[in-house]
C-alpha cells in the first residue's frame, strides 16, 4: 500500500507512552497521521518540554508541510 502524499487537510495524533524496561523508564513518542501512518517515533529516558518539542518539529520538517490539527494526550 502506498503512501498518500502529505496534504493540509492532515490531523496529526500526538501520543507519549512509558515503556516499562528493567532498571530504567523510557518514553515512547510517536506522530500518527490520521490513516494510521506512522509519522515519527524517538524513544528517550526523559520527559521534558525539549522531548516534546523535538516530537512537534521532527515531522513537520520531514513532512514539509503543517497540519490542519494536532491532538495530544
Amino acid at each position: 500500500m502506498r503512501r498518500k502524499p502529505p496534504c493540509r487537510n492532515d490531523v496529526w495524533y500526538l501520543n507519549e507512552v512509558a515503556s516499562p524496561s528493567p532498571g530504567k523508564k523510557l518514553w515512547l513518542w510517536r506522530a500518527v497521521d490520521q490513516d494510521g501512518y506512522v509519522l515519527d517515533e524517538i524513544v528517550q529516558n526523559r520527559r521534558n518540554t525539549k522531548a516534546a518539542k523535538r516530537l512537534l518539529t521532527r515531522p513537520l520538517k520531514k513532512q514539509g508541510l503543517a497540519p490542519k490539527r494536532m491532538i495530544t494526550d
